[in-house]
């Protein structure tokens, strides 16, 4: 029989703060949460590990990491609701928390005096219950989807630790990003956002396909998201681009209301384009960091309509 593998062992590849550098400890998280147990099986490397493309493995194994790492003791999420890998949520948040810390002497602020927005906070809300059981940042999650409102609102209101910090608005326009979230006078230290990466549906479904045959899933071309993820999670006309596109354009509306505005960019070829929005928008600062999950490298690309003064005048408030 093959020894195990040292649970130890790292994924290098995350941020140095993220709690899931090391390998899953299935027996941890089976005490966090048993109902994980019975998804939980010896495979061909002789680990513990669950069947990655069963959905529900996906969100039990979610349940526990939530519970375990982030004291979240009710987490769900609607029946084909994208479900998403914790390690990754995490990654953005810890970068999110470095890149506040570069207007303010490179200390990370911390408490409820950070208020984030959360764009397309989804039905899961993973971003708010990271940030801030992580940093005890204030959030604001908006969607368009009435259903992931709710979901998250429920969540929220579920966990205690979560109520006072958490608020859930609905964005009623499907052609604003900002407008109709971000109040008058109201202010956040950043914004956050996973945006629908795909141009089309035919576009979502290819790339399902794609990551069932990896997970060796015979059935690929007719996959079963083990993530979930709606129309609206998943793809948008024009794609990632143009979504970001409408973000800056948006944020140049609220330019004094906001110290950094984020989105993570999955695809590298259209990083040029951004950049160049970004460039007539007349963003003060533009910074992009490297994250990488697996195999997979994602982008953050941030931007921000301050100076450097004016960003250390900004951070004196925390």
């Amino acid at each position: 029989m093959k020894s195990k593998k040292d649970n130890s062992a790292e994924k290098s590849s995350l941020h140095i703060r993220n709690k899931h550098k090391s390998r899953y400890d299935f027996d941890s998280l089976k005490i966090a949460l048993p109902e994980l147990a019975s998804f939980v099986a010896i495979n061909r490397y002789g680990d513990e590990s669950i069947d990655f493309s069963n959905p529900k493995a996906v969100k039990t194994l979610n349940k526990a990491l939530l519970k375990l790492f982030y004291s979240i003791d009710f987490w769900d999420i609607p029946e084909g609701y994208l479900c998403p890998p914790i390690p990754g949520r995490a990654d953005y948040i810890h970068y999110a928390a470095d890149l506040l810390a570069s207007s303010n002497e490179q200390k990370i602020p911390t408490g409820k005096k950070i208020k984030v927005l959360d764009v397309g906070v989804g039905a899961n809300c993973v971003y708010p219950i990271i940030g801030h059981q992580e940093y005890g940042w204030q959030f604001v999650g908006s969607d368009i989807d009435d259903v992931a409102v709710k979901s998250a609102k429920n969540i929220v209101e579920v966990n205690s630790t979560l109520t006072k910090a958490i608020e859930i608005r609905l964005q009623t326009s499907k052609l604003d990003i900002f407008k109709n979230v971000i109040r008058k006078e109201e202010k956040f230290d950043l914004t956050i956002c996973n945006p629908p990466f795909h141009a089309s549906a035919e576009e979502a479904n290819a790339g399902s396909q794609r990551k069932n045959r990896n997970l060796g899933n015979k059935n690929y071309a007719n996959p079963v998201l083990n993530f979930g993820g709606k129309n609206t999670e998943l793809w948008t006309k024009g794609g990632e681009a143009a979504f970001i596109g409408k973000m800056i354009d948006d944020s140049k509306l609220f330019k004094n209301q906001c110290l950094w505005f984020t989105s993570l960019v999955s695809k590298s070829e259209n990083l040029g384009g951004i950049y160049a929005m970004l460039n007539r928008a007349e963003a003060a600062e533009i910074r992009t960091s490297e994250m990488s999950t697996g195999n997979k490298i994602t982008r953050i690309i941030a931007w921000s309509f301050m100076d450097e003064t004016q960003q250390k005048d900004w951070a004196k408030a925390w």
